[in-house]
C-alpha cells in the first residue's frame, strides 16, 4: 500500500536527517530531473493513462514538450558547467564513491524536484484542495483554487446532513400531488433548511477533495446556473466536495491531538451543545454552546459545515470536544503526524528549506514529506534574498501533487493564505478598489512563465496575472523571460476582467479587442447609451443580442420596432448587426434591457433615469406601458414611470383612450409635475410640442369676471387672449352658443380672430399648463349673487363649481373662500333619476340647510323638495336626517360608500352609515363577491336592526328575509311527512338541493325521489331542472344529530287528504318580493312590470271551461343580484315561463277571446275551480312531465325555452328532424343553437359542433363537409375539431378520408402528444403495427421534452392494447430504466402486465419497485394495490406473501 511506503523513512529510524533520506536515491540529477517531472506531468483521474503509449505518443501538448527538454537541457549543462568549476567537488565525488559514504553530505542539500503549477489537466479527482469561497448560488458554491483556477461545490456535495434534509423536500413534493395534507408538512422542512448564503460568505476558506473534472466545452449541463461571468465558467470544469467523511476520511485517530483543526458539519442541536459529524469512522464531535459564545452569539444550523480544531480527544478515541475560537483556526499548527492522510489543506505545518530557487521554494514538512511553494505563494519575488537552506519556517498545506510518491504538497507563504483572509490593498479589497473594466496604464512584467502567461506588478502591493491566451489577440506559442516583446521589465497597458481571489491577484488582459471594449460587465453599461450589438437567437418571447464579450443584451417584443412587426424573423436574422439603446441595466440580475424602436434610439431628447431627473418642463421620449380608462401609464428608461391623465393625452381628446394609444407606443411627453416622494411624475402628451414655459396665471382667481380677445378658433373651443394680463384661456364654442341663441357650426364660421368677448367668468385654473377655462356669464337670479357667510341663512339658493369629490360627497367652492359640501343623498328626491356626484368643474345651483360659520362651510342640497318647498314633489328616496327615521324592516336605497374585508358600509343619510355583511349580501353562496360591487353604486337593501346608543346599523341586500318579527326557521321546525315550497339550489348528476322558504335549510332530493314511474328516465327529468326553479316538496327524513333533511318529489306523495291545497294557494298568492342589492335601471324594471301585469292578466281570463294546463314555477321567488344588476332588456312574454312547460294541448284562440269577454264574478269562479283543477293536474303530470320524451317540434321548444344553453336538447331537436328527413331543417336547427347557446358554454357550442359535422358526414356532400369544418375550426378549439372529424371518419368506416385528416392534424398540430398518440391508435385498429411505430420517433422530433415520456408511455400503453404487448413491455422497461423514481409511470406499467394475466411478472415488477426509496405513503398506496391484484388474480400464498413483505418494508423503515 502506498501507505506502507510512506512510513519506510519512519521506520528507518528516528534519528534519519533530511541528508540522509535524500542519499536513499542517489542516481544523477538528470535522471532525478525527468523522474520528478513526469509524474508531475501525468494526471490522475477515473481513468488512468498508460505508461507508454502505442506509436511513442505523449499526453504532453508540443509546448509542454519544448519546455521540458530546454530544462532538462538547461540542469545538465549547469552540472557540467559546476563540475569543471570545482574539481573539489569531483574529488570528494569519487571519494564518496570509493566507500566514504558520509564525506560530504552537501552534495544532497538540494532535492532535484521542479516547483511546478497547478492546472486544469493536473487536477484529478480524489485530489484534496484549500480552496476560497468567491460566490455563493443558490445551488452551488463558486470557489477559488491555487494557481489561477477556478471549481464549484453543488449544494449536494457540502454535508450528508444537508443533503438528508434536502431530500425530505423531495420527498415531501412528491406526496404533496397526492394527499394536499401533506403541503403544510413540505413547508416546515423547507423552512428547515438554511440558504447557503446562510451558511457560507465570500471570502471563506473550504477544505475539499475533487470529485469530478469535465473537459472543456463539456459543462453546459451542469446544474450551477447560469454564468454570469469567465470565473463561474471555468469553475464548472472542477467539481469538488466538502463533506466531512470525504475530506477527513483518511485522519488517523492517534493524530487528533489538542489543537488539530479540521472541518465538521452539525449533525444535530442538542441541550447544551451541537453533536458534529467529523466524517472520521468511529469519531464523533461535540461542540459546546460555551465555546460559540466565547466568540460571538453564533446559532449553528443542521448541515452547516464548521471550522473547528480539537481540544479533548475521550480515552476510547470515541469522542472527541471542539473549539471555535477563529485565532486559534488560525495559529494553530501541527508537528507530527502518524499518517501522511492525517496531513489536511489548510494545516499550518512545520517546514525546513531544502531548496532555494529562482522559481519558489523546497521544503521538508514534518520531517519526512516533501513540499514547494510557488512565487505565487511567497511574500518575494525573490526568494534567495529572504530565504536560506536550513531556515526553519511554518508554511500553509494547500494541496497534495497528484501522482507522487513518496507524496509530495504544494505550500503557501502568503499573508492572506496563513491568516485565511482576503488579500486587502490599503484597507480595501483589491475587488473594490480595481473595478472589472478598470484600465490599468503602467503595469510591469516582473515574472514569466513559458507555457502559462507573466505575473505583472500594478503597484507594489497589488500584483496582477495575465495568461498567454490574453495577452494578444495573435496565438503566442512561448514566452521567453529575457527576449520578445513581454520580457522582464516591460511596461504595458492592462485592463482588469477579473480576480483570482485566493492567489490575491488581479486578473488581467493585454488584447487590444479587450482593451477597446465599451464595457466588460452589465455594471459597466449606461442606460440610455446608444449601442451596436449582434443577433444572437430568436424567440417568440425575445430577441438575445450581444454587445460585447460576455454582455448580452435582451429586447423584448414590444421594443422590436415602432410599430409591431408581424414577421420579426424577417429583419432580426442570427449573425446581422443590430443598432439599440440600453433601456435598463439590472446588475443584480445580471440583465440588460434594450430598445430597437427607432423612435427612441435616434432621439436626441434627454433621457429619464430615475425620478430626480423628472424637471418640470422637460420635453423627452416615452412608450406607452399600460391603457387605462382615464389615464396612461408610460415608461421611461431604467423601469421609470410616470402618467398621462385623459385631458393631456391628446388635444381634443374625447373618445376611450384605447382606441387611440395601444402598448409599446412611442410618443412625446412633456414633464408637467412630480413628487419625488410618492414617486409620482405627471406628463403630458399635448403639451409636448408647446416650446414655451407655462404662464404664469397667479393674477386670475376663479370666479373673476374677465373678458378677452380671440386669437384662433378650434373644432370645439375658442382660444383667448385676457385683456391686462393676457394669460391664455379656453372658452367653449357650446357655451357661447347657448348663450347667444345660435349653433355651434353658425357660431364657429361667424368668430373671427379679434374679436373681443365679454362678460366672462373664470371658472377652473390649470397652473401647470399655465391657462384658465373661461364662460360666459349666466343670467344669474338675486338668489344667485355673491354670498357672505354672515349674511347666508339656511333655505337659500346660492350657485358654486364643483372642485373636487371626497368620501362626504362633492366639494362646492363659492366667492370669498366659503366652500360647501353635496353629499350623495342629498342630490335627488330620486336616487335613480339623479346625478349624486356632479361632474368636477361643474357650476350647480343647490340649497342651504345648515351652516357652519367659524369653518366658512355650508352643507347643500339640490332635491326639488328643498329647493322648490312650496310646490309639491314625488320623494322615492325620503331625507334620512338622524337615526331616529329609521326603523328594522324598512326598505331603504343609499350609495357604497366604502368595500371592506367583511362586508359593505352604504351611505343612506349624510351623517348616517350601515353596514352589511358579507352573509347579507346574497341569497346564495357567492366565493368572489367584492368584483361585483365598487364605491358610490346605488344599491338597495333593508334594515335589520337599529343600535340607536352607539348609532350602528345593519342592512342586509337577502330578499329571502322572514317577515318583520319572524325568525327565521330551523330544522327542528320541520316534520317528516311535511309538505313544504322552496327552490332549487343546486343541480348535481346524482339529484336536487331544494331550499326551503324562510329558512336556510337545504336538503338532498336523490333523483330516485322524481317520478314515481320507474322506467322513466330520471337522467332527463334531472336536466329539465335549473338553479332557481320552484319546487313543492315532501319531506321524507329528518336526522337532526347529522343535520340532514331528505326530500321527495314523486307526484304519490301528494294527496287531496294532505292539505296541501291551501298551502299551495298560499304560496300562490303571495307577493314577490322586490329584488335587493345593487339597483338596476329604473326604465328596465318598469318594462318588465307592464310585461308581468300583461302576462297576469291573460292568466286571470282564462275560460273555466278550458283545461288549465300544469304549473310549475321556475322563477326563484326571489330574484338574485345578480339578475337585477345585470338586466338591460325586458323580457317577452315568450320567454316568461312562470307557469311553466305546457304539454297538454293549448286553446285555440277562440276560447281564450271567449274567457277574456268574462265578467269580473265568472272570474272569481273560475279562479276558485283553476286552484282545484291546478292541485289535481300536478298529481297527474309532475313525474311525467320529465320523464317523457318531446313528440312534436313545440315540445322542443318549450324545453329549450327553460334550458337554452343545453347542447343534449339542441343534438335530440335535430336528430328529431333527421328522422323526419329534414335534413336542411336539422341544419337551421344546429345555426340556431350557435346564436342561442351562451359563448361561454364553450363544451355545450362544440358538442352541437360536432353533431353538425357528423350529419354533413352522413347527409351532405364533401363541399358541405369541408364548409362545417372550416366554421367550426373558427369557432372552437381547432385541435379537439380537428381530431373530431377524424374520429368521424373513422367510426364511418372512411378510413382513407380518416388517414388523411389524422395527417392533417399532426402536421399541424405537431407539438400535441394527444394528436400523435390517436394517429397511432387509429393505425392499430386498422391493422397496422408498422405505420403506428413508425410515428414514435416522427413525434418525439416534433414534441417538446418535457412532453416526451408521456407520448413513450401512451404509445407503450397501445401495444399492450391493440399491439404487441412484449414490445409494450420492452418501452416500459426502459422507461423505469431511466426514471426509476416515476411511481406513476410504474403504476401504469403494472396494470399494463395485470391486464395480460401475468401475475409472475407483476410480483416482479412489484419488487423491484421496492428495492427503489419511497416515502412510507408512498409504498402504502403500492402494498396497497399489490394485495388487491393478488386477491383478484393471484392466490391465498400471494396474499400472504405481500402482507409479510408489508411487514418487512415497515420494520425496515422504522430501524433506518
Amino acid at each position: 500500500m502506498a501507505k506502507t511506503t510512506k512510513r519506510k523513512p519512519e521506520d528507518a529510524g528516528e534519528g534519519t536527517s533530511p541528508k540522509k533520506i535524500k542519499l536513499a536515491s542517489k542516481p544523477g540529477k538528470k535522471r532525478e530531473s525527468a523522474a520528478a517531472q513526469a509524474p508531475a506531468q501525468t494526471p490522475s483521474g477515473p481513468s488512468e493513462e498508460v505508461d507508454f503509449p502505442r506509436g511513442g505518443g505523449t499526453t504532453f501538448t508540443p509546448a509542454e514538450v519544448k519546455t521540458i527538454r530546454a530544462e532538462a537541457q538547461r540542469e545538465a549543462n549547469d552540472d557540467i558547467f559546476k563540475e569543471a568549476k570545482s574539481p573539489q567537488v569531483k574529488g570528494k565525488k569519487r571519494k564518496s564513491r570509493s566507500g566514504d559514504s558520509s564525506a560530504n553530505a552537501d552534495d544532497v542539500k538540494r532535492p532535484s524536484g521542479r516547483i511546478e503549477h497547478l492546472n486544469y489537466k493536473r487536477v484529478a479527482v480524489g485530489m484534496k484542495i484549500l480552496c476560497q469561497v468567491i460566490s455563493v448560488e443558490p445551488l452551488s458554491l463558486i470557489v477559488s483554487l491555487p494557481n489561477q483556477l477556478f471549481g464549484h461545490i453543488p449544494i449536494t456535495q457540502i454535508s450528508p446532513e444537508l443533503t438528508a434534509l434536502l431530500e425530505k423536500i423531495d420527498e415531501s413534493v412528491d406526496e404533496e400531488g397526492e394527499e394536499s395534507g401533506d403541503e403544510d408538512d413540505a413547508s416546515k422542512s423547507q423552512q428547515k433548511i438554511p440558504d447557503l448564503a446562510d451558511i457560507f460568505s465570500p471570502g471563506q476558506y473550504l477544505r475539499a477533495v475533487v470529485t469530478e473534472v469535465h473537459a472543456p466545452g463539456t459543462t453546459d449541463n451542469i446544474g450551477v446556473g447560469r454564468p454570469k461571468d469567465g470565473g463561474q465558467r471555468m469553475s464548472r470544469r472542477v467539481e469538488l466536495s466538502v463533506e466531512p467523511h470525504k475530506v477527513n476520511g483518511g485522519i488517523a485517530v492517534k493524530d487528533l491531538t489538542s489543537g488539530f483543526v479540521l472541518s465538521a458539519a452539525v449533525k444535530s442541536v442538542e441541550d447544551h451543545g451541537y453533536i458534529l459529524n467529523t466524517g472520521i469512522p468511529d469519531v464523533s464531535g461535540f461542540l459546546s454552546f460555551k465555546e460559540t459564545k466565547k466568540i460571538a452569539e453564533v446559532r449553528y444550523r443542521v448541515g452547516q459545515l464548521v471550522d473547528v480544531y480539537v481540544t479533548k480527544l475521550s480515552s476510547n478515541g470515541r469522542t472527541c470536544n471542539f473549539g471555535v475560537d477563529p485565532k486559534n483556526l488560525v495559529s494553530n499548527s501541527i508537528t507530527e503526524v502518524s499518517n501522511v492522510t492525517s496531513i489536511l489543506p489548510g494545516a499550518l505545518v512545520q517546514s525546513l528549506v531544502t531548496t532555494v530557487s529562482d522559481h519558489g521554494l523546497g521544503l521538508q514538512i514534518l520531517g519526512y514529506f516533501d513540499g514547494t511553494i510557488d512565487l505565487h505563494h511567497l511574500p518575494t519575488r525573490d526568494p534567495s534574498a529572504q530565504y536560506k537552506i536550513g531556515q526553519k519556517i511554518k508554511a500553509r498545506v494547500l494541496y497534495e501533487l497528484p501522482a507522487t510518491s513518496p507524496p509530495k504538497f504544494a505550500l503557501s507563504l502568503a499573508d492572506h493564505v496563513l491568516g485565511l483572509q482576503t488579500k486587502q490593498t490599503e484597507g480595501s479589497r483589491i475587488s473594490e478598489s480595481y473595478p472589472i473594466g478598470a484600465i490599468l496604464d503602467n503595469v510591469k512584467i516582473v515574472g514569466v512563465e513559458g507555457e502559462h502567461g507573466v505575473t505583472v506588478e500594478v503597484t507594489p502591493d497589488v500584483t496582477g496575472f495575465i495568461h498567454i491566451s490574453h495577452l494578444s489577440d495573435q496565438h503566442v506559442p512561448a514566452l521567453a523571460e529575457k527576449s520578445g516583446h513581454w520580457k522582464v521589465g516591460t511596461i504595458h497597458r492592462a485592463r482588469v476582467t477579473g480576480y483570482f481571489a485566493f492567489d490575491g491577484y488581479l486578473q488581467l488582459s493585454l488584447r487590444p479587442s479587450v482593451l477597446e471594449k465599451k464595457f466588460l460587465q452589465v455594471s459597466d453599461v449606461a442606460v440610455g447609451e446608444v449601442v451596436k450589438g449582434t443577433v444572437k437567437k430568436l424567440t417568440e418571447s425575445a430577441l438575445f443580442v450581444s454587445l460585447s464579450g460576455n454582455v448580452d443584451g435582451v429586447v423584448w417584443p414590444i421594443h422590436f420596432a415602432d410599430i409591431p412587426l408581424k414577421h420579426p424573423q424577417k429583419r432580426f436574422k442570427p449573425g446581422s448587426s443590430i443598432k439599440c439603446r440600453i433601456l435598463v441595466v439590472d446588475p443584480a440580475r445580471a440583465r440588460i434591457v434594450l430598445t430597437a424602436k427607432r423612435t427612441l434610439v435616434d432621439s436626441e431628447h434627454p433621457i429619464i433615469t430615475k425620478p430626480e431627473d423628472a424637471k418640470v418642463g422637460l420635453v423627452t421620449h416615452a412608450v406607452v406601458g399600460k391603457v387605462f380608462e382615464k389615464h396612461l401609464q408610460v415608461e421611461f428608461y431604467n423601469s421609470t414611470k410616470g402618467v398621462v391623465l385623459h385631458r393631456e393625452a391628446s388635444e381634443g381628446m374625447v373618445g376611450p383612450l384605447t382606441e387611440v394609444f395601444k402598448p409599446g407606443k412611442p410618443v412625446l411627453v412633456r414633464i408637467l409635475a412630480n413628487d419625488t416622494e410618492k414617486g409620482r411624475i405627471l406628463a403630458s402628451i399635448r403639451q409636448a410640442t408647446i416650446s414655451m414655459a407655462p404662464q404664469d396665471i397667479s393674477a386670475v382667481e376663479i370666479g373673476d369676471s374677465v373678458s378677452g380677445t380671440i386669437s384662433d378658433v378650434h373644432k370645439d373651443n375658442v382660444l383667448l387672449g385676457l385683456e391686462t394680463s393676457n394669460i391664455r384661456a379656453l372658452l367653449s364654442i357650446k357655451n357661447l352658443a347657448n348663450r347667444r341663441g345660435s349653433t355651434t357650426a353658425q357660431l364657429r364660421a361667424n368668430l373671427k380672430t379679434g374679436e373681443k368677448l365679454d362678460d366672462l367668468v373664470v371658472v377652473s385654473r390649470n397652473p401647470e399648463q399655465g391657462f384658465v377655462i373661461v364662460a360666459t356669464k349666466p343670467t344669474a337670479k338675486p338668489a344667485l349673487g355673491a354670498i357672505s357667510i354672515d349674511t347666508v341663512q339656511v333655505g337659500q339658493i346660492v350657485g358654486g363649481r364643483v372642485v373636487k369629490h371626497d368620501r362626504r360627497g362633492a366639494l362646492v367652492k363659492f366667492n370669498g373662500r366659503i366652500t360647501g359640501s353635496l353629499h350623495p343623498t342629498d342630490t335627488s328626491d330620486d336616487y335613480g333619476a339623479g346625478s349624486p356626484f356632479p361632474n368636477v368643474d361643474s357650476v350647480l345651483k343647490a340649497a342651504v340647510i345648515a351652516i357652519d360659520r367659524e369653518k366658512k362651510h355650508l352643507t347643500l342640497s339640490t332635491r326639488k323638495s328643498r329647493m322648490e318647498p312650496s310646490e309639491p314633489h314625488v320623494v322615492v328616496d325620503a331625507e334620512i336626517a338622524s337615526i331616529e327615521d329609521v326603523k328594522p324592516g324598512t326598505p331603504v336605497r343609499g350609495f357604497i360608500k366604502s368595500v371592506a374585508e367583511h362586508g359593505l358600509f352604504v351611505s343612506i343619510g349624510r351623517d348616517l352609515d350601515a353596514r352589511v355583511q358579507i352573509k347579507e349580501l346574497f341569497d346564495e353562496y357567492v366565493k368572489e363577491w367584492k368584483p361585483r360591487f365598487q364605491t358610490n353604486q346605488l344599491v338597495k337593501g333593508k334594515i335589520l336592526s337599529v343600535d340607536k346608543e352607539n348609532r350602528k346599523l345593519e342592512m342586509s341586500f337577502r330578499t329571502k328575509l322572514p317577515p318583520s318579527g319572524k325568525e327565521l326557521l330551523t330544522l327542528r321546525d320541520f316534520q317528516k311527512g311535511q309538505i313544504v315550497h322552496g327552490h332549487v339550489k343546486k343541480v348535481e348528476d346524482y339529484g336536487l338541493f331544494v331550499e326551503l322558504d324562510d329558512s336556510k335549510v337545504s336538503g338532498l332530493c336523490h333523483k330516485s325521489e322524481l317520478s314515481d314511474n320507474k322506467g322513466a328516465d330520471v337522467t332527463l327529468a334531472l336536466r329539465s331542472f335549473r338553479e332557481g326553479d320552484r319546487v313543492k316538496a315532501f319531506i321524507t327524513s329528518i336526522d337532526n344529530g347529522k343535520k340532514r333533511i331528505s326530500f321527495s318529489l314523486k307526484p304519490s306523495n301528494f294527496g287531496d287528504d294532505e292539505g296541501s291545497g291551501s298551502e299551495v294557494e298560499g304560496s300562490g298568492d303571495e307577493s314577490e318580493p322586490e329584488a335587493l342589492g345593487v339597483v338596476a335601471a329604473e326604465d328596465d324594471d318598469a318594462e318588465m312590470s307592464d310585461a308581468q301585469e300583461g302576462v297576469e292578466g291573460s292568466e286571470s281570463s282564462d275560460d273555466e271551461e278550458v283545461d288549465e294546463p300544469m304549473e310549475v314555477d321556475l322563477e326563484p321567488k326571489f330574484a338574485p343580484i345578480e339578475a337585477s344588476a345585470s338586466t338591460s332588456k325586458p323580457p317577452t312574454i315568450t320567454l316568461d315561463v312562470k307557469d311553466g312547460f305546457k304539454w297538454t294541448e293549448e286553446p285555440d284562440e277562440e276560447e281564450l277571446s271567449a274567457g277574456s269577454s268574462s265578467d269580473s264574478s265568472e272570474g272569481e269562479q273560475s279562479s276558485k275551480k283553476k286552484k282545484r283543477r291546478r292541485k289535481r293536474v300536478e298529481l297527474d303530470l309532475t313525474g311525467d312531465m320529465h320523464t317523457r320524451m318531446p313528440e312534436s317540434n313545440a315540445d322542443f321548444e318549450r324545453l329549450l325555452l327553460g334550458s337554452p344553453n343545453s347542447s343534449y336538447l339542441w343534438i335530440q331537436y335535430m336528430s328529431f328532424q333527421i328522422q323526419l328527413s329534414e335534413i336542411d331543417k336539422a341544419r337551421e336547427v344546429a345555426q340556431r343553437a350557435f346564436k342561442t347557446i351562451n359563448f361561454r358554454e364553450e363544451q355545450e357550442r362544440l358538442n352541437v359542433w360536432i353533431a353538425l359535422l357528423n350529419l354533413e358526414n352522413i347527409y351532405g356532400t364533401e363541399q358541405t363537409v369541408e364548409d362545417a369544418f372550416k366554421d367550426a375550426v373558427r369557432r372552437n378549439d381547432a385541435k379537439t375539431v380537428y381530431l373530431g372529424l377524424a374520429t368521424i371518419f373513422e367510426q364511418s368506416e372512411k378510413f382513407d378520408k380518416a388517414e388523411e385528416q389524422y395527417k392533417k392534424t399532426v402536421k399541424k398540430f405537431g407539438r400535441s402528444s394527444k394528436a400523435w398518440t390517436r394517429f397511432g391508435e387509429f393505425y392499430l385498429n386498422r391493422g397496422q403495427p408498422e405505420q403506428s411505430r413508425a410515428l414514435l420517433p416522427r413525434s418525439l422530433q416534433s414534441l417538446e421534452k418535457h412532453k416526451h415520456l408521456k407520448t413513450i408511455s401512451k404509445f407503450a400503453q397501445l401495444e399492450y392494447k391493440l399491439g404487441d404487448p412484449e414490445r409494450g413491455k420492452t418501452i416500459f422497461e426502459g422507461i423505469v430504466d431511466s426514471h426509476p423514481k416515476r411511481w406513476d409511470l410504474w403504476s401504469i406499467y403494472i396494470d399494463m402486465t395485470a391486464s395480460q394475466d401475468d401475475i409472475t411478472g407483476v410480483r416482479s415488477l412489484f419488487d423491484r419497485v421496492f428495492t427503489h426509496k419511497m416515502t412510507s405513503h408512498k409504498a402504502k398506496s403500492f402494498f396497497k394495490k399489490w394485495l388487491d391484484l393478488e386477491k383478484r388474480r393471484g392466490d391465498e400464498e400471494g396474499v400472504e406473501a405481500v402482507k409479510q413483505k408489508a411487514i418487512e418494508w415497515t420494520q425496515k423503515a422504522v430501524n433506518s
